[in-house]
């Protein structure tokens, strides 16, 4: 493994680990009574190929075809939540759109703060 690849890598992993993912794996937990550490694990495992295709539509498609894509498992996710709890669904759903405004909304404030 290269240097580049390494930090690249390391910066992937912590990206990923983000306030975001807490929350979800939060509401999961809380609404469907099994622990923390192996929703995560699990999840984690079931989001690898998953992180790869969202990868592979960035490159075809930019960075709104990945946006596409990620606004669709977040709906996926709230469809499955809903059988655990019409709550965690629409919890779901919510930050899910959260996500949405924030990347509308990082360009300016970023253009805001740096000048």
């Amino acid at each position: 493994m290269t240097k580049e690849l390494l930090i690249a890598s390391v910066g992937l992993s912590l990206f990923i680990i983000c306030p975001r993912m807490a929350g979800m794996v939060h509401i999961i937990s809380k609404h469907s009574h099994v622990s923390l550490f192996y929703t995560a694990l699990y999840g984690t495992i079931l989001a690898i190929p998953l992180v790869l295709l969202m990868v592979l539509i960035f490159g075809k498609f930019g960075v709104w075809g990945a946006l596409a894509f990620c606004v669709a498992t977040d709906i996926l996710s709230a469809l499955f939540m809903k059988e655990i709890s019409l709550r965690a669904g629409i919890e779901t759903i919510v930050i899910a759109l959260f996500v949405i405004l924030g990347v509308r909304v990082a360009p300016y404030v970023a253009k805001l703060l740096v000048r």
